[in-house]
C-alpha cells in the first residue's frame, strides 16, 4: 500500500466516520437539550472537566476502530446522566456543594492585593489590572473587591462605603479572616 492509500483510509472507514460523527453530534445537542444551559455556560472547573471528556469519548467514538460507537454512545449518555444528577444533588445538599465545588476568593480587599490568596489561586497583579481595566477602573483602589469566581473570571465590584459584612454577595466568597472580623466600611 502507498502512502497515498494508508492516510486516504478504505470508503468503508470514511463512511463509517460520516455516520458516527452525525450520530454523536445529534446525541450530544440532544443530551445538551436535555441537561439545560449549564452544560455550554460559563464552565466551573467541574462542568469543563466533564465538556472535555465528552469530546474525548466522542472523538473515541467517531475516530477510533477499538472504541466501538455504541460502547462511546453508552459512556457519554452515562457521563452526561451522572453530571445532571450530581448538580441536582449539590443544590440539594449543602455539604455535597461543599465538596465539589470551589469557592470564589477574594483577590484585593478595598484596593490592597491579597498575596496569600494570589499565590493560591496563581492570579498576578497583571491579570487583576486587566480585570480592572475592563471595568473601566484605572487603580486598584477604586475597586472595593476583586473576586475570582468559580468559572475562571473576575469579578470587579466598584469602590464604596460598603462593609464586607454588609454586601450579601460576599457571604460565600473565602476571604481572610481577618478582613471578616474588622472589615467596617
Amino acid at each position: 500500500m502507498d502512502e497515498t492509500a494508508d492516510w486516504f483510509g478504505n470508503w468503508n472507514d470514511i463512511a463509517d466516520t460520516a455516520v458516527s460523527a452525525v450520530l454523536f453530534y445529534i446525541l450530544i445537542v440532544f443530551l445538551v437539550r436535555l441537561t439545560g444551559k449549564r452544560s455550554t455556560s460559563q464552565l466551573n472547573n467541574f462542568d469543563w472537566i466533564i465538556n472535555i471528556t465528552v469530546g474525548s469519548l466522542a472523538a473515541s467514538g467517531i475516530l477510533l476502530d477499538s472504541v466501538p460507537a455504541l460502547r462511546a454512545l453508552v459512556a457519554i449518555s452515562v457521563i452526561m446522566a451522572l453530571q445532571y444528577l450530581l448538580t441536582r444533588a449539590v443544590l440539594k445538599f449543602d455539604w455535597l456543594a461543599r465538596l465539589i465545588k470551589a469557592s470564589p476568593t477574594m483577590l484585593t480587599h478595598k484596593g490592597e492585593y491579597l498575596d496569600e490568596a494570589m499565590r493560591e489561586t496563581r492570579i498576578s497583579e497583571e491579570e487583576i489590572c486587566s480585570a480592572l481595566r475592563e471595568h473601566g477602573l484605572t487603580d486598584p483602589a477604586d475597586a472595593n473587591w476583586v473576586v475570582l469566581e468559580t468559572d475562571g473570571r473576575m469579578t470587579v465590584i466598584p469602590r464604596k462605603e460598603l462593609a464586607l459584612q454588609d454586601a450579601e454577595t460576599m457571604g460565600n466568597v473565602d476571604a481572610p479572616a481577618d478582613i471578616r472580623e474588622k472589615d467596617t466600611a
